[in-house]
């Protein structure tokens, strides 16, 4: 049977989806047929408004029949936790794997009211059986300090570093794949 992955990608700026579809495409290659990597695009990814991107996150998980893989870059990650934290989400979510994911209202430069997440945020989440950060630390456009922040927030998630891979860790996602796989729950 097909794994699902729903991909949501980064916002913020013109050609964001192009850019990260390389992200989903080298999920997609290195994962293979036994998984379906799902890379809708977002409504106004120049500006990547939460209550846009929030319709448009719950008609692709109603889409989805069965158990789904939780993929995000960016503020695709930061919007895709925010609706994981306010919205009732009846999908079985095998995992979350979070991709230079900015910390909205974690520092002055990345503070916006809509976008901010609460402080219990973490409690509000539904059961996620695994979830994974993953940021480099030369990364130009999202702080690495974001990553920390999201790590204490959420201390059962295991955290993946890397260096000299930027933002867009290197257009590579096998270290993604890999943690996907790396159990029985996900592999296909």
């Amino acid at each position: 049977m097909t794994k699902h992955i729903l991909f949501i990608h980064g916002g913020g700026g013109e050609g964001v989806y192009e850019e990260d579809g390389i992200l989903a495409a080298s999920l997609q290659n290195t994962l293979g047929a036994a998984y379906e990597v799902r890379y809708p695009k977002m409504p106004l990814e120049e500006s990547a408004g939460y209550a846009d991107w929030k319709a448009q996150i719950a008609m692709e998980l109603s889409a989805l029949d069965d158990q789904v893989i939780l993929v995000a870059h960016s503020v695709g990650g930061s919007i895709l936790l925010k609706y994981l934290s306010e919205e009732q989400v009846e999908k079985s979510i095998a995992g979350l794997f979070l991709l230079a994911t900015p910390y909205f209202g974690g520092d002055e430069n990345w503070n916006y009211p809509e976008m901010n997440l609460p402080g219990d945020f973490a409690t509000k989440l539904p059961a996620i059986p695994r979830t994974f950060l993953y940021h480099s630390r030369d990364d130009e456009v999202v702080p690495f300090a974001h990553l920390m922040l999201y790590a204490a927030k959420l201390p059962q998630a295991i955290v993946r570093i890397f260096v000299g891979r930027g933002h867009q860790l290197g257009n590579d996602l096998a270290d993604v794949a890999e943690d996907i796989t790396r159990d029985g729950t996900m592999s296909g």
